[in-house]
This record gives C-alpha cells, sequence and structure tokens, in this order.
C-alpha cells in the first residue's frame, strides 16, 4: 500500500517486511530499486515532476525520518515505523551474509570504501563482498559506465548500495533498471555513518524530529540553507494538505 504525501507515493510496509521483499528480491537478481525518502527527497520530488516520476517508479519508497512518519500518522492514521538507511543497511548486512547473498557498495569516496570493507569483515565475517566502486564526481562517459555494469554483474551481485547522494543516486538507480540485475537501495550517507567517520543523532532526537538540527550542527554552513527552507516547505505542504482534507470531509 503507497500514500501521496505532497508528490511521493510512500510505501506502508513494516521494517521486517521490508528486510523481507529485499532479501527476496535480491535471492531472484530481479533489477529493481528502492528509494529510501526523508523531507529533502519529498520536497525535491514537488519542486520536479520528473523527478517525481523517478521516486515514484521505484519498487519501494520507505519512509525515511520521523517527520515522514507523523505526515502518515496525521493526514492518514497510518502507524507506520521508520525505515531509514542507517538502520536498514546493517540488517540488511546481517541477512546478506545468513543467507549468502552477494554485496556491492557503490558511491562515497575510497578511503570510506576502505573503512567499510574492514567494518564488513570484522562485523560480518561471513559477508561475501562482490566489489566496491567509488565513481569520479564527474559525468560518467558511455564506456565508463558500461565498465561499472559489466563489472556489477559479472560479479553475480545480488544487493547494490548506492551511496551518491539525492537526487543523484535516485536518478542513477532509475537510468540502471533493467541494466543491472540487482536490487539497488539508495541509502544517501549511511556508508560514513556506518563506519563512525559521520556521528549519527542520539536516539532521543530521532525519536523527537531532531535528526536534522544534529547534522546541521556539524555542518551549518552546508546544510542551514536547505534545512530552513526545505523544512518550513514540508510543514506548510503538509499543513495545507490536512485543510484540504478538512474541508473535502466537512462539505
Amino acid at each position: 500500500m503507497r500514500k501521496k504525501l505532497i508528490n511521493m507515493d510512500v510505501s506502508c510496509i513494516s521494517f521486517d517486511d521490508v528486510l523481507v521483499y529485499l532479501c527476496k528480491t535480491a535471492y531472484s537478481r530481479m533489477s529493481s530499486y528502492v528509494c529510501i525518502a526523508n523531507v529533502h527527497m519529498n520536497i525535491e520530488a514537488y519542486r520536479d515532476a520528473t523527478f517525481a516520476n523517478v521516486v515514484n517508479g521505484a519498487n519501494l519508497i520507505t519512509p525515511d525520518g520521523m517527520p515522514i512518519v507523523k505526515a502518515l500518522k496525521w493526514l492518514y492514521g497510518i502507524q507506520q515505523e521508520k525505515v531509514s538507511g542507517p538502520d536498514l543497511m546493517p540488517r540488511l548486512l546481517e541477512e546478506a551474509s545468513l543467507q549468502n547473498l552477494k554485496v556491492f557498495f557503490y558511491g562515497s569516496t575510497e578511503e570510506v570504501l576502505e573503512l567499510l570493507k574492514i567494518y564488513c569483515q570484522e562485523k560480518y565475517p561471513s559477508l561475501q563482498i562482490a566489489g566496491m566502486i567509488s565513481p569520479p564526481f564527474r559525468a560518467l562517459t558511455i564506456e565508463e559506465e558500461q565498465e561499472y555494469i559489466d563489472t556489477i554483474n559479472s560479479t553475480g551481485t545480488n544487493i547494490l548500495f548506492v551511496a551518491l547522494g539525492c537526487p543523484k543516486q535516485e536518478k542513477w538507480m532509475a537510468s540502471m533498471k533493467g541494466r543491472i540485475h540487482a536490487v539497488m537501495l539508495g541509502v544517501g550517507g549511511a556508508f560514513p555513518m556506518l563506519v563512525g567517520v559521520e556521528k549519527r543523532a542520539p536516539l532521543w532526537m530521532q525519536r523527537y524530529m531532531l535528526e536534522w538540527f544534529y547534522r546541521l550542527m556539524q555542518d551549518p554552513r552546508r546544510l542551514f540553507k536547505r534545512y530552513f527552507i526545505t523544512n518550513n516547505l514540508f510543514i506548510y505542504l503538509i499543513c495545507k494538505e490536512k485543510i484540504k482534507q478538512v474541508f473535502f470531509q466537512a462539505r
């Protein structure tokens, strides 16, 4: 079941059912992609109809962050769990190691990928790491893109973790559907968080929808404008949708 939040159709599904779906899809190596949607992605989809089509074309759109969870509750009365990249990734790595599913990491920097490799070897010794690629920040040539596709497919990858940031990673995954034979999961900044390069907000801040504030304090110069404008616009649009609901129910 999906419910529309502004311009994005969020999947209403439990955390455990997401894991089951991903493992089942990964086992079959069905070409598919999953978007992990936060407020930033929601507003990007609102501003750009083409990007909204990219996100809504995903096999799953999971709610990343309490604002999305609370909006689903407020608008539709749905008790939805948060399914974020930093929470989902370690659980999926554990399942992959237990079920002999091969994983591939695409994105971030060479330094972070090396730390991630060490982390996985220590934490999940039986995990099969099919490969790692840190692509250049510039646009890829056709030859480079095809080389990466061939590399990923030749390894028998089941799960491809993609960390290019929003909206780049969602657009890339959509363009790879049907070309890469794996389930692709856009995890944003989960790589550096998992290995401790970036710290994650304490649980109490996550519960009270303050994870964005914690990240803002870590990088205020880069994130202030995004959070100030994006968060306020999200609140405005959700309130607007709620007023519309109440108006039509009263008629």
